[in-house]
This record gives structure tokens, sequence and C-alpha cells, in this order.
């Protein structure tokens, strides 16, 4: 058996032939669950940081209209495309789009203030926006 922590890789092409060869109590299931678990968290941190990206950029949109620039139109498209490929790849994570929503945007705030200059108590508190709006490609705040 290859060690998990010597060789992951090689521990990961093992794990599933054994897995397609049905050899099951040949497993190194504490792994292969802590591999799993990690996996999940991994595409949760992936759809947040879109988010938040995608939310900070909202942000600047919204309150630096003089700096709007094709840069900024660009990055709102490419995280909006991002984000619906995360959530298409990884549909149980619909039910965490507000918890995820509001913890992106608290760190987006935190961006934006940093990247504009502004005060953070410029921006609302709550993110003012739904997912739907977030998604939506003709949706630019106060465009």
């Amino acid at each position: 058996m290859i060690n998990y922590n010597q060789d992951f890789y090689g521990w990961t092409q093992e794990q599933a032939s054994l897995l397609k060869a049905g050899r099951l109590n040949e497993l190194d299931i504490i792994n292969l669950i802590e591999e799993v678990e990690t996996m999940g968290r991994s595409e949760k941190r992936e759809l947040e940081s879109r988010l938040t990206m995608l939310l900070m950029h909202l942000l600047k949109w919204k309150y630096q209209s003089n700096r709007r620039g094709r840069s900024w139109t660009l990055t709102i498209i490419g995280q909006r495309l991002k984000l619906a490929s995360v959530i298409k790849d990884n549909p149980g994570l619909k039910p965490q789009l507000p918890d995820l929503i509001n913890d992106a945007y608290t760190l987006a705030r935190v961006n934006a203030a940093k990247e504009t200059k502004l005060d953070i108590d410029e921006f609302e508190a709550v993110c003012p926006w739904t997912f739907e709006q977030l998604i939506n490609d003709g949706f630019y705040p106060d465009y």
C-alpha cells in the first residue's frame, strides 16, 4: 500500500484503482474521508472567492462611477462566468448561497474600501443585491 504522506499522487491513483476493482476493504478510509471533505471545502471556498471578487467590483462600479472602464466590465463578466461554472459543477452549494453571499460581502466591503480609499461605512452593511442580480449579465448597480 502506498503511503498517503509520502506519495500523495501515487496514493490517489492506488485508491482509485482499489475503488474500480471493488476492493473496498483495502481502501485507506480515514484519509479518503479527509480528502473528500477537503474537496468539498475547496469548492465552497472557490465559490466564496468568486462572489467576493464580483461583489468588490460591483461596489467599486457603484461607488466610483468615474473610474468605470473596460477592465472592470471584463472582470465582472469573468467572475459571473466563473461563478456560474462553480455552481453548475456543484449544485449542492446552492442552499448555502445566502450565507456565502453574506460572508463574501463582508470581505468585499473591506477590499473595496481598501482599493477605493473610501471609508468602509460608505458601503451598505448588508449586501444590497440578490443572487439573481449578481449573476444577471445586464445588472450593473446605478448603471
